[in-house]
């Protein structure tokens, strides 16, 4: 299949195909192992805010090379102040919150290795599908630092406090089958396939209701963020505006289930 690159500038680190409504973006710093700096940011920022975006049903974001990435630039931290280290900090936040808002399915396709700032990416994706051979981990302690793009607070939130103190604390990287155990990645791949496989799992999602997938993006994300009761009251709500007249998705849904076939969303 012939690949149709939509750029909205001359990208120099990143990558961007779309296969039948499929985007793929590609990290592509191979010989930095697509090591995450401001300039990446800054390149990750203006896609996330392209209209590509809005003209795709899911994104699958990868790496070019041997590694998904590899962490953050650290040759380029040296010299940072407290404050350069902690705007850094909060550009990535802002550009990983980015990835989680999108109100498409977003899969990270863990190729290779995927440590400190990249599993953190990987952390702010809807579904992580890995190669077998793949390595995660977030080894900030070993070098005196701490996770700074919210990993401290999303990891917890997928495995639990004491999994991601375990990781954070211990500093070595977990193989792909460990972190499948924990709930970290969803799916394993032969490592010339987690592509291809990431692909096939998007196109199944990309069949779906796209509002439909776009709340439970909300009320998981959100839910996280509330207490049980408030966000068990927020998806009643939810639910319940799905069945005011003007919701053509839901309608269609329930009348293709009805008449046996499949949805025209």
């Amino acid at each position: 299949m012939k690949k149709v690159l939509l750029t909205p500038m001359m990208y120099k680190y990143l990558k961007f195909e779309k296969r039948d409504g499929i985007g793929i973006l590609s990290l592509d710093r191979p010989k930095a192992l697509n090591a995450l700096n401001e300039d990446v940011f800054k390149e990750l920022t203006c896609y996330l805010k392209s209209e590509d975006v809005k003209n795709i049903r899911v994104l699958i974001i990868t790496g070019e090379g041997k590694a998904f990435i590899a962490g953050a630039d650290i040759k380029a931290m040296q010299a940072y102040t407290p404050q350069n280290a902690y705007d850094f900090s909060e550009t990535g936040k802002l550009v990983f919150d980015l990835i989680a808002n999108l109100d498409i399915p977003v899969i990270a396709a863990i190729n290779g290795f995927s440590l400190g700032g990249g599993l953190e990416l990987a952390l702010a994706c809807d579904i992580r599908v890995a190669s077998e051979k793949a390595r995660l981990g977030l080894p900030e302690v070993n070098l005196g630092l701490i996770p700074g793009f919210n990993g401290t607070q999303r990891l917890p939130r997928l495995v639990g406090a004491g999994n991601a103190m375990y990781l954070m604390m211990l500093g070595e990287g977990i193989t792909a089958q460990e972190a499948y155990n924990l709930g970290i990645v969803q799916k394993l791949s032969e490592s010339e396939s987690v592509l291809e496989d990431s692909i096939l799992l998007a196109k199944k999602i990309a069949k779906k209701s796209p509002n439909a997938l776009r709340l439970v993006k909300v009320m998981v994300r959100e839910g996280l963020e509330m207490t049980s009761k408030n966000a068990g009251k927020m998806e009643s709500k939810e639910f319940g505006r799905l069945f005011k007249e003007d919701q053509k998705e839901r309608i269609e849904g329930v009348k293709a289930f009805l008449e046996k076939r499949k949805p025209n969303w």
